[in-house]
C-alpha cells in the first residue's frame, strides 16, 4: 500500500484527486495539506511513501518546499502535480529533489501510473520535461532565465505577471527590500533594462500561464 500525502491549496482539487485515488486499491490518501507549512508539519509527524504536491500554495511552496521536504525526509518520494507547464518548472523541480512532474491536465491513468512508478523508486518524466531538463543543463547557448537561481526565477515570473515588490514580498515572506534587490539582480543577469523588457521576454519564451505565481 502506498501511503500518500496530498497537498493542494484548492479543496475542489483535493476532493477530485481523493475521488480518483480512492478507487485505486494500492494507494491510500493518508493525509492532506493546503499549505507548505502544513506539509512540513505532517512530514515531521508521520511517515509517507510519497508526497503529491502542487507547486503553488500559500507560504512556503514550489522549489523551496521540495528542498525542505528532502531535508526533513531525505528518502521521501515527491511527485509534483502542477498547473505550470513542464518547460517552466520541471527541470528545477527534479533538480531540487522531486522524482516526477505532471501537469494538472494529465489523464487520471497517467497520474496513477506516475504515483506507482515514483513510489517504487523510479522517475516519472514526460518528453517535454526531459527536453526542458536537457535544455537547462546545456552549455554556452543556455537561455538567460536558466541562469537564475530558483528564488530569482520564482520572483521573475511573479514580476512578469504584473505583481509588485510589496505583493511578492508578502507572498514569499520576504522584505520589500530583498525583493527589490532580487529584481535588480534578475535584470542584470538577464541583461534586461526594465520591467517591460522582462515581461516581453517572459511572453516570448512562454514562461507565463493563465494563473502565474498564484
Amino acid at each position: 500500500m502506498i501511503r500518500l500525502l496530498l497537498a493542494d491549496d484548492h479543496q475542489l482539487v483535493r476532493d477530485g484527486l481523493r475521488q480518483i485515488l480512492g478507487s485505486v486499491p494500492d494507494i491510500e490518501v493518508a493525509a492532506e495539506a493546503a499549505t507548505g507549512d502544513e506539509v512540513l508539519a505532517l512530514v515531521r509527524a508521520d511517515d509517507f511513501d510519497l508526497a503529491l504536491i502542487d507547486m503553488s500554495m500559500p507560504g512556503l511552496a514550489g522549489i523551496q518546499l521540495i528542498k525542505r521536504i528532502k531535508i526533513e525526509r531525505p528518502k521521501m518520494r515527491i511527485l509534483v502535480l502542477s498547473m505550470h507547464g513542464e518547460h517552466q518548472y520541471a527541470a528545477r523541480a527534479l533538480k531540487a529533489g522531486a522524482s516526477g512532474y505532471l501537469t494538472k491536465d494529465s489523464a487520471s491513468e497517467q497520474l496513477v501510473g506516475a504515483i506507482r512508478k515514483v513510489a517504487s523508486g523510479g522517475v516519472h518524466i514526460t518528453e517535454a520535461a526531459a527536453a526542458s531538463l536537457m535544455a537547462d543543463t546545456g552549455k554556452g547557448d543556455a537561455l538567460p532565465h536558466t541562469q537564475l537561481s530558483d528564488r530569482e526565477f520564482e520572483i521573475f515570473r511573479m514580476l512578469a505577471a504584473g505583481r509588485g515588490p510589496t505583493e511578492i514580498a508578502g507572498k514569499l515572506r520576504l522584505s520589500v527590500k530583498t525583493v527589490s534587490t532580487h529584481k535588480t539582480r534578475i535584470l542584470e543577469k538577464m541583461n534586461l533594462a526594465s520591467g517591460a523588457e522582462l515581461v516581453r521576454y517572459a511572453l516570448e519564451h512562454g514562461l507565463l500561464d493563465r494563473n502565474p505565481g498564484s
